[in-house]
């Protein structure tokens, strides 16, 4: 082949390229679209998924259904994500696990990189450092004293192994240098009710599962893990300004799709996630949930889960967290 039928063909080769990219976004979405959530009905992840998809149904004029597949950490639904068609009608809602679990299984059924695409990161959150109201416990810095002057009575609740709220308190002994006892229950609730009930004495917990407590007096808030303090509770400190400098522990939402997934698709998908999150919905959940809406582009989640993979998988190393 001479140079100018090679470089005719590659030109012809590149307008196919593009053509077929925006015939796909041309002819996209045309049926039912799907959001899996890797967690069962009901809790934080699932309600932001579900105000998700109805706020960027609206945006791209097609429905969107919530798929819930929990099991595993969050692995069997990641994995079938991972291995779906990648035509932009199946996407995943991402968590804080799947930034734990390299670090926490030496195997997973797919690559968290190669597999998956970013779409866009949704939201950062927090979890709040809550002891009962009845606790002599006062302050960060009484949290760390009291640890202290008896290393083996203070206990911590989670509600799983590798979650924000386990992860958060291993993270919190490591900086204040104390040690507190990991106490794992099945949820949020149970450790709550063990907590009201003085059969443990601190939580690492969401804010949906702390806020009305505390508003009741039930809960007594010592402070927040997040960087910086929360507008929907300014009077609450941070770890870092109560007492242990440099403390942060967020949890986050981010929205994937398989590999391969058109460029175009992955940008609309972006554009629509944006918009969702500026709703007046997005609004209420930033408070109910304690979230800080981001709505970050795909190259940022990819960035961002990176550097918390490496983060938590220190903390894992570490604290030698295994799984059972």
């Amino acid at each position: 082949m001479s140079f100018r039928p090679r470089k005719l063909a590659v030109l012809f080769a590149l307008a196919a390229c593009c053509w077929l990219s925006c015939n796909a976004l041309a002819g996209w979405p045309e049926r039912t679209m799907r959001i899996v959530v890797p967690f069962a009905p009901g809790g934080g992840t699932d309600v932001i998924a579900r105000t998700l998809a109805q706020e960027m149904a609206k945006d791209l004029g097609a429905a969107i259904i919530i798929e819930n597949k929990p099991g595993a950490g969050t692995i069997i639904g990641t994995q079938a994500v991972a291995a779906s068609e990648p035509d932009g009608y199946t996407l995943l809602m991402g968590t804080f696990a799947n930034a734990v679990n390299p670090g926490l299984y030496a195997k997973l059924p797919y690559d968290p990189h190669k597999d998956l695409a970013a779409v866009a990161l949704i939201a950062r959150s927090f979890n709040i450092v809550v002891v009962n109201s009845a606790s002599p416990i006062k302050s960060i810095t009484e949290l760390i004293a009291a640890a202290r002057a008896d290393p083996d009575k203070l206990s911590y609740g989670t509600y799983g192994t590798g979650t924000s709220a386990h992860l958060a308190g291993e993270l919190f002994k490591s900086m204040a240098g104390v040690n507190l006892t990991m106490v794992p229950y099945k949820g949020a609730a149970p450790a709550i009710t063990d907590l009201l009930g003085g059969r443990i004495q601190v939580m690492f917990t969401t804010v949906a599962s702390a806020a009305p407590l505390i508003a009741g007096g039930q809960l007594r808030a010592l402070a927040v893990t997040s960087a910086e303090r929360s507008p929907a509770f300014p009077d609450i400190p941070t770890v870092a300004e109560a007492g242990v400098p440099d403390y942060s522990a967020e949890s986050w939402y981010g929205l994937y799709a398989p590999a391969g997934t058109p460029a175009d698709i992955i940008g609309r998908l972006n554009q629509s996630a944006a918009a969702a999150v500026r709703s007046n919905a997005f609004k209420r959940l930033a408070v109910n949930e304690g979230l800080v809406m981001v709505a970050a582009d795909p190259a940022e989640l990819d960035r961002y889960v990176r550097g918390e993979e490496e983060r938590w998988r220190k903390v894992i190393r570490d604290a030698n967290i295994k799984v059972e």
